[in-house]
């Protein structure tokens, strides 16, 4: 793990102590990778582009969790072959980064992050961001994981899970399917969870829209032993890998351990194959006056841009708009 300078904590007056930040940059990034050879004539995941502005969407990201946690508790994974260029875009952001010797999906992707945040500090939360979805405004988004993060301290056996309102079927998202309404958290509502379901058929996607359902954003703030406590519950194959790490974090054997773990890592989906199996221990936070989008098919990528007036980058042609 790459650790880089220290950090004032005043120099942040929102920073909230307790919380460690948790970056989702593993991602291959492969329904966009046609439109993204074509336009910058190279492979490159979605979360290390430059879509509008200035900064990638993983330096966006990193920029909204520091505004909650300080960089130093802030451990951002990326996979073995993305690393260069992570550190190149983080470089001067401070934080860690944790490489992932193989891609073993989601679940993976999560509990191994988590494995360093709990070897520095086990009575953390943490708040787990993926940085290849489109968020606007910031500031709303900020707020609803302060919010979280406040839930969890009230209810620290459950995760806390934003979702956002559907506006239309969409067959690509995860649905929330809320049950029971917990309570009002700033401009938010809080729900226990009914069910989830990962990428709906199209008469499923329909039927849930009668419900009440949220879409699966996947940002998450729990506590650090909760979470652990699950994923040792739920996928016990792959945690055991990860216990084997923890001791090794920080010593001249971490990183023989780490890739020695990987090479019976099974493959397991955070969403299905553990989010699916504990609704019973998931809260959703229902975020309001947030757009919100995974910019997973270019045409998303143009039509998010267009709503909130920004230009794009790429040539819109390449998005299938005229």
């Amino acid at each position: 793990m790459h650790t880089t300078e220290k950090w004032n904590m005043r120099d942040n007056e929102e920073v909230i102590p307790h919380l460690w930040s948790i970056v989702l940059a593993g991602g291959e990034g492969t329904r966009l990778a046609p439109m993204i050879r074509e336009w910058l004539g190279e492979d490159r995941p979605k979360q290390y582009c430059t879509f509008t502005g200035t900064r990638t969407m993983l330096q966006h990201t990193v920029d909204r969790a520091d505004r909650l946690a300080v960089p130093p508790q802030r451990v951002t994974v990326v996979g073995s072959r993305q690393e260069d260029r992570a550190r190149s875009q983080l470089d001067g952001r401070g934080g860690s980064i944790v490489v992932q010797p193989i891609n073993r999906d989601t679940a993976a992707g999560v509990f191994l992050p988590l494995t360093y945040v709990r070897a520095a500090d086990p009575q953390a939360t943490v708040a787990i961001y993926p940085s290849d979805h489109f968020v606007h405004p910031e500031e709303q988004l900020i707020d609803a994981v302060r919010h979280a993060v406040l839930a969890s301290d009230l209810l620290d056996d459950r995760l806390i899970l934003l979702g956002i309102k559907p506006d239309g079927v969409d067959l690509d998202y995860g649905y929330i399917q809320m049950d029971r309404y917990v309570g009002g958290y700033g401009a938010h509502s809080l729900w226990h969870i009914g069910r989830f379901v990962e990428k709906p058929e199209r008469h499923l996607a329909k039927s849930l829209m009668e419900s009440r359902v949220l879409w699966n954003t996947m940002i998450i703030v729990a506590k650090v032993e909760t979470l652990w406590k699950l994923g040792t519950k739920v996928l016990p194959t792959m945690m055991r890998l990860f216990e084997t790490l923890l001791p090794a974090i920080g010593s001249p054997r971490e990183s023989r351990v780490l890739r020695g773990i990987y090479d019976t890592m099974p493959a397991r989906n955070f969403s299905m194959d553990f989010l699916e199996h504990v609704p019973h221990k998931v809260s959703a936070l229902d975020v309001k006056d947030v757009l919100w989008s995974d910019w997973g098919r270019p045409k998303r990528i143009a039509q998010s841009l267009h709503k909130i007036g920004k230009a794009p980058a790429f040539p819109t042609e390449l998005a299938g708009v005229a």
